[in-house]
């Protein structure tokens, strides 16, 4: 088999692939001999009949059609592989290719887009921040006092102390509807509540906001279209609630004191220094977790900055199909469902699959990104290091594996994984760090990092290498690995969190 490549325009290219005339004429006998085995040709026993019977038979270009397709569908995918062509999008195939001919090579060719070789503005290593290694006494302080808000009490402020719209307030309450009749759910002599909590609507805190122990005060306010927790049983009953309030005090949030005492008996530690010394620890274990992540997503992020060029819609359409198949994977095997998920995220439909092409957006520019630095530094990948990774699958017969992914022309998946790896870890380890250290004023928060070695990290496509141990895969484009956009967003408060930044 022969293949050239020629450039079009767009980031697509053509394809010609010859087949010689003696791979040809293999593929007609072979076919002829089947055809004589799989149909009943009347007179001739199973596997006889000759070629003329089976033309009459079956028609002429019975056997130059199968051929033909066998011949396109086995041949393009190796074409496409060997020529070390990344494709983005299905294959067009030239509609008068015609049929194969006994004695004559075949020649066919085929346009498809392929991934285009942007370049980066900068190829210097990039500049990020990172939440301090270690363990301050800020970053302990803030867990104890995370801590505390847990076992907070109540108790009654100054007389004059006015309610404010972030106040708790002991309060006693009458509700009616519009037909005067008494609503029993709301009607209490004292409630504990707090304002900005979302049990009744803005509109009912708003009359609160001001008031002092003693005060009572009449109002009414519509039920909103959008419930809330203690309206959403008057939805259709009533169109206002008319409130008679009373605030019986204003209340004070307290805090429990850090002491022996407090460690022992309500969290189950020996002492204040034992409780110190765990958070440290539970702190220390976060960041040994987190920190590598947060690293890799920052500097990624920083080279995604740099590509110069747009990415194929193409790729971000597979990016998002693949985003989209792991998130709904992820909660079937939570047994949520997705309007629960939005509920809980508090997001619309339209919100959240905005925020899924935004990031599939961000997943393709970075995957360009670490192609041109990878390109620019020279990591070629070799035969072995393919193979290599074939046996890290952990499958029982790796080099079979291997050999299906090369006929599925799916070898170019694996190859570009490892030289993303690789162009990840060279970006981590090159990165200039300045850590950003908790609990100091803000001229003061940040020094140069000590040098560090980048984590290993298994890139997206290289876990299509890892997918292999899955046959069926081979008949897909594997997945790429990416938590859904939500996932991100708690990655980044745990990067707050741990840095205790402003």
């Amino acid at each position: 088999m022969e293949t050239k490549v020629e450039a079009l325009q767009d980031n697509r290219v053509k394809v010609t692939v010859t087949v010689d005339a003696k791979d040809i004429d293999a593929r007609i006998k072979k076919t002829y001999k089947d055809f004589a085995h799989k149909y009943n040709f009347p007179g001739f026993r199973a596997g006889k009949a000759p070629r003329p019977i089976i033309d009459n038979a079956l028609g002429a270009a019975a056997v130059p059609a199968t051929v033909t397709d066998d011949v396109v569908n086995e041949t393009y995918p190796l074409a496409i592989d060997g020529s070390n062509l990344y494709p983005v999008s299905k294959p067009t195939f030239d509609e008068d290719m015609g049929l194969v001919e006994a004695g004559k090579p075949f020649e066919y060719s085929l346009e498809v887009e392929v991934k285009p070789e942007l370049e980066l503005s900068s190829y210097d290593p990039v500049e990020i921040e990172m939440p301090a290694e270690g363990v301050s006494d800020a970053e302990i302080d803030d867990q104890i006092d995370q801590l505390r808000e847990h076992y907070y009490d109540y108790e009654d402020a100054a007389a004059a102390t006015k309610v404010k719209e972030d106040s708790y307030l002991d309060l006693g309450m009458k509700a009616t509807d519009d037909a005067g009749a008494d609503i029993e759910s709301l009607t209490t002599p004292t409630r504990l509540y707090g304002l900005g909590t979302g049990l009744f609507p803005a509109e009912f805190d708003a009359e609160l906001v001001g008031m002092k122990k003693g005060q009572k005060k009449e109002f009414s306010i519509d039920v909103p279209a959008e419930p809330t927790v203690m309206t959403q049983p008057l939805m259709g009953k009533t169109t206002k609630i008319n409130f008679e309030v009373e605030v019986i005090s204003v209340k004070n949030k307290v805090l429990p004191e850090v002491t022996d005492e407090w460690a022992k008996d309500t969290l189950g530690f020996e002492n204040v220094a034992d409780l110190r010394s765990r958070v440290a620890e539970s702190i220390e274990e976060q960041k040994a977790d987190v920190l590598p992540r947060i690293k890799e997503n920052q500097c990624l992020s920083k080279l995604a900055d740099r590509l110069q060029g747009e990415a194929p819609e193409a790729m971000c359409e597979e990016a998002e199909t693949s985003l989209l198949q792991d998130f709904f994977q992820q909660l079937q095997r939570q047994g949520m469902s997705f309007d629960a998920y939005l509920a809980q995220q508090g997001i619309k439909p339209d919100q959240f699959k905005e925020d899924v092409k935004a990031q599939a957006a961000d997943m393709t520019k970075q995957d360009l990104a670490l192609d041109a630095w990878a390109r620019h530094f020279g990591m070629e990948v070799t035969d072995e290091d393919v193979a290599e990774e074939f046996v890290k699958s952990g499958v029982e017969d790796p080099k079979k594996l291997q050999e299906e992914w090369r006929k599925n022309g799916q070898l170019h998946m694996v190859k570009n994984g490892i030289a993303r790896t690789r162009a990840a870890q060279d970006v981590m380890e090159k990165a200039v760090v300045t850590e950003i250290e908790p609990g100091k004023p803000a001229d003061e928060k940040k020094k140069p990092a000590k040098k560090a070695a980048a984590k290993k990290t298994a890139k997206k496509d290289e876990a299509k290498a890892d997918a292999a141990a899955e046959p069926e895969a081979t008949e897909k484009k594997p997945a790429k690995k990416a938590a859904p956009k939500k996932a991100k967003k708690d990655e980044a408060a745990e990067a707050d969190k741990a840095a205790d930044a402003e």
